[in-house]
């Protein structure tokens, strides 16, 4: 019974391969005269870009020309390729594990099948070689295990990548020849060969040694302009407290700027070093006093502000509650 069996799944092999094989090869002689057609079509456009002067579409354009020369190319051997396994039908069909002389083609048609979605018969093609050799063999030739067999130069053509620039560079200098351009290829060449740079990763470029940065620090600022600033914020609070009621009734004044007793600044060994701009001169601890001045006057503006917003908010609720007493 399992010689029948076997009989009968043999011959249903063949035929069914052999039927698939036909059809594919028929289809891509199709799919060969249209490309040719597209690819005659698109070289004669990339010339007349080459002569308008419009060599950076011409540089795109390109890419897509050698994109279909490569699967032309495929498709070429491809069909030999089918052309080959369908002679040998006899010969597979008789014996279980796959032949010498016929595995670089069986596994180039296994290859080239998901990547040649034009030609869906080569898929059918893979699936009957998987029933009939088990999904180790369709697997190492589908991941270019070693040894698989595939052809080197299938998977040249049908890899999916950029073209080089050496590459790009002799299909423009081909099509110019054929449709007899006098075109200068010193732009393209440099433009080609030119490095861009990854904007992504920053700026390369080392920091020179004892460079410094270009923030302002309080050491540098002149002593004057400290000194200004602290006598504006005194003449801005003095303003203050003469302009508000509250303040101006309070019997007990505030402490002026220069009564604070402020308590020793900690020292600070390398804020004793930092430097004003000049090599060798050290910060002055005058200026880091003004600077403290200032913002314990600005510090006091903001309480008095504070006591005068409650005090204002005290006097409008007081006579909200005499305006309710009365109507009462």
């Amino acid at each position: 019974m399992s010689l029948l069996n076997q009989l009968f799944n043999r011959g249903v092999f063949g035929s069914k391969c052999k039927t698939c094989l036909t059809l594919a090869l028929s289809r891509m002689k199709l799919l060969q005269n249209k490309r040719e057609l597209n690819l005659k079509q698109m070289r004669k456009e990339i010339a007349q870009f080459l002569q308008a002067g419009q060599e950076a579409i011409a540089r795109i354009r390109v890419e897509h020309v050698i994109r279909e020369q490569n699967i032309w190319a495929a498709f070429e051997i491809l069909e030999l390729f089918c052309e080959f396994v369908l002679a040998r039908i006899p010969i597979i069909d008789a014996q279980k594990e796959c032949p010498a002389e016929v595995r670089e083609a069986v596994a180039s048609i296994i290859f080239a099948s998901p990547r040649c979605s034009e030609v869906p018969d080569l898929l059918q093609i893979k699936n009957l070689f998987t029933a009939k050799y088990g999904k180790e063999f369709v697997m190492a030739a589908s991941e270019l295990r070693p040894d698989s067999g595939v052809n080197r130069a299938i998977i040249e053509k049908l890899s999916i990548g950029t073209p080089s620039p050496e590459e790009r560079l002799k299909v423009l200098k081909e099509i110019a020849k054929e449709y007899h351009l006098e075109w200068d290829s010193s732009e393209t060449e440099a433009e080609l060969n030119k490095r861009h740079e990854d904007l992504l990763a920053g700026a390369k470029q080392a920091v020179p040694e004892g460079s410094h940065s270009q923030v302002p620090s309080i050491q540098s600022c002149p002593k004057s302009h400290t000194n200004q600033t602290s006598m504006d914020s005194r003449q801005e609070y003095v303003q203050f407290q003469a302009s508000s009621p509250t303040m101006a009734s309070c019997k007990k004044p505030l402490a002026k700027t220069d009564e604070v007793n402020h308590p020793p600044p900690i020292r600070n060994h390398n804020a004793e070093k930092f430097s004003d701009g000049r090599k060798g001169t050290k910060a002055q601890p005058s200026d880091v006093l003004e600077v403290a001045r200032a913002a314990i006057a600005s510090a006091e503006r903001a309480t008095a502000a504070a006591h005068a917003a409650a005090a204002l908010v005290s006097v409008n609720f007081g006579s909200l509650n005499l305006q309710e007493s009365k109507l009462s």
